[in-house]
């Protein structure tokens, strides 16, 4: 497989919630969330965050077509209390999407196991899989140049397996528009970033105990 080479990322990371001991961040599309090993992969989110916050680490992360709220840690010991909290599932998460074609119905849930494939591909394995578990709602729907249907959903992932609501919406039947991975027909091509943004983020913050409610309005 060719290595991906990331084109450069023009997009700006925006802050929208700092202290002394964590950042919440809006990650624009394109950009990696940790720089990797090839030299022309280094420009990044940590890459860029380490330079004004040394020390920074991901608690998580976002794929590289993916927008929206990301959470970072200014030190060791918060990180690993913030990880603590997304192994116990006290992180909620909301997701924007625009799927191709008309949903089977308002909302659903999608409950497929996944495993590694060969990389960076994942699959849906009953044998060797996780449980992954995603539910939808649909917000809008719409016909497109073409007179293709596509339509805008909520995706809230009750698990957080690598590539989850991608290789779900693929396997429904409704491939997420723009993604690279996991295409049907001509969803790749109708879009030239995947429509996928991380709407929302609630966690309890590590120090003060306060439940945090982060919204980043999606930009489609």
């Amino acid at each position: 497989m060719i290595e991906f080479i990331a084109p450069p990322c023009l997009g700006h990371i925006d802050i929208l919630f700092q202290d002394e001991h964590l950042l919440i961040i809006n990650k624009p599309s394109g950009l990696l969330s940790l720089s990797g090993k090839n030299p022309l992969n280094i420009d990044s989110v940590h890459y860029r965050l380490v330079k004004d916050y040394p020390g920074c680490t991901l608690v998580h992360r976002l794929d590289f077509g993916t927008s929206g709220v990301m959470l970072v840690a200014l030190n060791k010991q918060i990180n690993g209390l913030l990880t603590q909290q997304f192994q116990n599932g006290l992180v909620e998460k909301t997701y924007t999407a625009i799927l191709l074609g008309e949903m089977p119905s308002h909302q659903g849930e999608i409950k497929l196991p996944i495993a590694k494939d060969d990389f960076p591909l994942m699959k849906i394995c009953s044998a060797t899989g996780k449980a992954a578990h995603s539910h939808y709602q649909v917000i809008d729907s719409e016909h497109i140049t073409g007179g293709l249907q596509v339509t805008k959903v909520t995706f809230t992932p009750i698990t957080g397996r690598t590539h989850q609501l991608r290789i779900h919406s693929q396997q429904i039947g409704h491939p997420i528009i723009g993604c690279d991975l996991y295409p049907i027909g001509q969803s790749q091509s109708l879009a030239s970033r995947l429509m996928l943004h991380a709407t929302s983020l609630s966690f309890i913050h590590p120090v003060s105990g306060e439940r945090m409610n982060t919204q980043c309005i999606s930009p489609f």
